[in-house]
């Protein structure tokens, strides 16, 4: 595991609590896979959101932006006002990207 003093967020309400406890195994997992699963896996998401119209393109889209915001979430209280704004500004990105590959916009 990665240094530090606790996996989980000292003093943190019942929700940040609980999601970062439900968070625990999956991290764990994504820590242990290979180097070039996760980049790769999300390139393959992002590539395919884009190439595939209407809404199987929009839910990939929309599937990583919801990935990268679970992540945003957990990091949040380590991170500073421009690394909070660029993480804010990806999961918008995504979901702007999801909306105009549904044909809503």
């Amino acid at each position: 595991m990665p240094r530090g003093d606790s996996f989980y967020t000292p003093d943190a309400g019942p929700l940040r609590a609980e999601i970062e406890r439900r968070s625990a195994v999956p991290l764990v997992w994504l820590h242990n896979a290979p180097r070039w699963v996760l980049p790769l896996a999300m390139a393959a998401v992002f590539v395919s959101g884009l190439l595939l119209a209407g809404l199987a393109g929009a839910l990939l889209l929309a599937l990583l932006a919801a990935f990268f915001g679970w992540l945003a979430f957990l990091a949040w209280p380590g991170l500073r006002g421009g690394e909070r704004a660029m993480r804010v500004v990806v999961v918008a990105t995504l979901l702007a990207l999801g909306l105009l590959q549904s044909g809503l916009f």
